[in-house]
């Protein structure tokens, strides 16, 4: 269990909550593991939840508090509320924020100013990791990326801001290869998509979608609408506003951790297939085994940059979409983009 910014988040799929009195209990295995006053909460935000007593909707209903539930996996399935909601308020200021031209650029150049910077990052470390492989392309990459992180807030409108992050990502994934220490079946000649056509490709593609849904998810418990965003234009079916969100998170969560797989050969050539259609994917068996690895690493703890607060990694998501949240509302005075240090 971890409290955050006055919203509980219960990640123990044992945990069972009842009401004592004027205060939430939650108890694992029939032992009080926590209590909280339910006038402290603004919400409560379930991770493949035991169970949850009537009492316990019937508080949250009178007093506001928003009850979300999600699978073990992070997938949203539902948000019990009461009559009076504040959705609607978030939700009009977010349509008035993203229909405001100079509102959304501020925004989006915060998503990708810190896209890029966490890349950057990404880069700088295997520098020093590995010095002696750190060839001036890779010095040179780190370079244009700090100058595209830089130059993010000087953009004039949403179609440069799109012409720039294209750009770093372009010079991002042209050095990409040489994070990778294992070679064998695992060469990265740059990005491909809509299928994937090598084992490196399958895994970021797979592993982004993965990330898009649990950042959606957090869209859906906050209360925002998932598909209108402040960078990404609309589309019908698209999630927009998680695109955004997960730009910022796409180097430091999801590159790093495919790295890690290869480098730590926890996964091999053999584990994929392929076919015309479908380009490169995971096999069945080696992707119920990533997700389990997957699982892990969202168990990990990182020192959140704004909250200066240790937090599980598979928590980040649901703190910066609640963060955009406040901004939104206007709670706060910017947005605190995730920035690796």
């Amino acid at each position: 269990m971890k409290k955050l910014l006055n919203t509980l988040y219960v990640t123990n799929p044992e945990a069972y909550l009842c009401k004592a009195d004027d205060a939430l209990v939650v108890r694992v295995d029939g032992e009080k593991a926590m209590q909280l006053p339910f006038h402290l909460l603004e919400g409560i935000v379930m991770f493949g939840y035991l169970g949850c007593s009537p009492a316990v909707f019937e508080a949250c209903a009178k007093q506001g508090i928003s009850l979300a539930f999600l699978d073990a996996g992070g997938r949203f399935l539902a948000r019990v509320e009461g009559p009076v909601s504040g959705n609607v308020l978030l939700r009009r200021a977010q349509y008035r924020a993203s229909d405001d031209e100079g509102a959304a650029l501020a925004l989006a150049q915060r998503f990708v100013a810190a896209k890029v910077h966490n890349a950057r990052i990404v880069l700088q470390r295997c520098m020093r990791d590995y010095p002696e492989d750190a060839g001036e392309d890779l010095a040179d990459a780190v370079k244009a990326l700090k100058g595209h992180e830089l130059g993010a807030f000087s953009t004039c409108g949403a179609d440069e801001l799109r012409g720039l992050e294209g750009d770093a990502a372009h010079r991002y994934f042209s050095v990409f290869d040489r994070l990778l220490r294992v070679q064998d079946g695992f060469a990265f000649a740059g990005r491909t998509r809509r299928p994937p056509r090598d084992p490196v490709n399958a895994l970021l593609s797979f592993f982004y979608s993965m990330l898009s849904r649990e950042v959606a998810s957090a869209c859906e418990t906050v209360g925002f609408d998932p598909q209108v965003g402040f960078f990404h234009r609309d589309r019908p079916g698209r999630a927009s506003l998680a695109l955004d969100v997960m730009e910022e998170l796409r180097a430091w969560y999801v590159d790093r951790f495919v790295v890690s797989l290869i480098n730590r050969r926890q996964v091999c050539v053999a584990d994929f297939d392929s076919s015309e259609a479908t380009g490169v994917v995971l096999g069945d068996a080696a992707r119920k085994n990533v997700l389990g690895l997957w699982q892990q690493r969202k168990q990990e703890q990182v020192m959140h940059p704004f909250l200066k607060e240790k937090v599980p990694v598979g928590l980040v998501p649901f703190l910066q979409v609640q963060l955009l949240a406040r901004y939104v509302r206007g709670d706060l005075d910017d947005y605190p983009a995730f920035i690796w240090r």
